[in-house]
């Protein structure tokens, strides 16, 4: 249950927690590197990210969007990759990735997005399998320790277990510094990256004690579970006082008033001097978290306007990283590349972050269907529901999922699914890539809501087309 701990009880792990500085011995700097809370490059110069997330596995032509990132002011881009639950990103496409970053004065911060919501996700692979794959890219990696950071799995526990995430972490930093990786790594926090169950915040020691070069850094996601300055501030509190490296790896923005408050956590990373990189810059299943329209930085959205050109943006609080300083800036006006459409689309990144899958189920006549809904967590005035929608014995082409709320609950965001409401009554439909289902079939959409403490569950009806 996604329930806060009390002030209490949180004041008690605070003190019991150890305090301690993670110093990187200055002759060992190989590149950008943990000194203290901050990460600094290998002269010694503090690297605070401001930047962006960019899908590029999904839309490997967008290669624009470097160029156009950092004419916004951006200092660094986390820049998705897959090795092989989507379409693999091999090595001389990564190799391009970084040398892209490099031609655009960029640190380029490369995750693995195979992981995400492993343990809730069947599709979603381990950090051992995503270590494998870094593996794998090490010869296009190393020797480019002062512009890259490895983010080794994104958001790699989902709900179930969370507590898994400890020995998974610290396993797959001790198996990349085994393989002889020097490089900064970050590493996610479970629960779909939120950590709201606490678990990356009371093992923090024990994983950053894990690495042998004392080089990781944790990456808090912020979405729908940090939606008031107290909660943000708590948390970001916490690591503060014991000293732990830190970075906000995503967040969105309060697009409706339950969601993340975006302008306090960008206020608080500038107030505390930690990196920040918002999702994303375009290419969302859910387009209110694209920072601008048609892959174009001419047309920025609201939420680009936010984080590009707020008081506490981009704009004006990024600092490119001094390696860069004295080189040749890029063009000021990069050439276009057209879009294209994926075979599927994306997975907007808000938890849980449920991708499409990597084939569509064949096609089919029509027959019936159920839904079942279910609460995954909950948390003072919201919650996070999911519905399994399943074929009966003939294929379908199409379902729509309808309940009716007795409690005055109302669904603030959700994913797989497009989601209507009119007063109490919710109705959902398939999206592109989940409306064919063979004959017992199944696939599932979630959403988050607001709740006011009661939250009965509905009985779900489903339609099949």
């Amino acid at each position: 249950m996604k329930r806060r701990l009390t002030l209490a009880a949180a004041a008690v792990l605070a003190v019991a927690a150890p305090v301690l500085m993670f110093m990187r011995p200055a002759s060992a700097a190989v590149g950008l590197h943990v000194s203290g809370r901050n990460i600094v490059e290998a002269n010694g110069q503090t690297f605070v990210m401001r930047g962006v997330s960019h899908e590029h596995t999904w839309f490997t032509n967008q290669t624009s969007a470097f160029a156009n990132i950092k004419s916004l002011g951006a200092n660094a881009v986390r820049v998705v990759l897959s090795g092989g639950r989507w379409t693999a990103d091999t090595a001389s496409d990564v190799a391009n990735v970084v040398s892209l970053c490099k031609q655009n004065r960029l640190i380029c911060v490369l995750e693995d997005h195979d992981t995400t919501g492993y343990g809730e996700d069947g599709a979603a692979y381990t950090l051992d399998q995503a270590v494998n794959y870094w593996i794998s890219l090490k010869s296009v990696l190393t020797g480019q320790e002062n512009y890259i950071v490895i983010n080794i799995g994104n958001e790699p526990i989902g709900n179930n277990n969370p507590s898994q995430w400890t020995s998974a972490t610290t396993a797959a930093i001790q198996k990349m510094r085994a393989n002889g990786f020097e490089h900064l790594l970050m590493v996610d926090a479970p629960n779909w990256g939120q950590d709201w169950q606490f678990v990356m915040r009371d093992n923090a020691q024990t994983v950053l004690n894990a690495d042998s070069q004392h080089n990781t850094v944790l990456s808090i996601h912020m979405y729908d579970v940090f939606n008031t300055a107290s909660s943000i501030t708590s948390y970001l509190d916490t690591f503060q006082n014991n000293g732990w490296p830190l970075v906000i790896g995503e967040f969105g923005w309060q697009a409706t008033a339950s969601n993340v408050d975006d302008q306090t956590v960008m206020a608080q990373a500038v107030s505390r001097g930690i990196g920040y990189l918002g999702w994303s810059w375009a290419g969302n299943n859910d387009p209110v978290l694209d920072m601008v329209t048609n892959w174009d930085p001419e047309q920025l959205t609201t939420w680009g306007q936010r984080i590009f050109n707020g008081a506490n943006g981009i704009k004006a609080n990024a600092k490119e990283a001094s390696i860069y300083r004295g080189t040749s800036p890029p063009p000021s006006s990069p050439s276009p590349t057209p879009t294209r459409t994926p075979t599927n689309p994306p997975p907007s990144s808000p938890p849980p972050s449920s991708p499409p899958p990597t084939t569509n189920p064949p096609t089919g006549g029509t027959g019936a269907c159920t839904a079942t809904y279910s609460i995954i967590g909950q948390w003072p005035g919201g919650f996070q529901g999911e519905v399994k929608v399943t074929a009966g014995n003939a294929a379908i082409r199409g379902w729509t999922a309808a309940w009716t709320f007795a409690n005055g609950q109302a669904v603030t965001q959700s994913w797989n699914a497009t989601v209507t409401a009119s007063g109490s009554q919710v109705t959902a439909r398939n999206v592109s890539y989940n409306g064919n289902l063979g004959a017992g079939a199944s696939t599932t959409f979630g959403f988050l809501a607001s709740s006011n403490g009661t939250n009965t569950v509905p009985t779900v009806s489903c339609a099949a087309s």
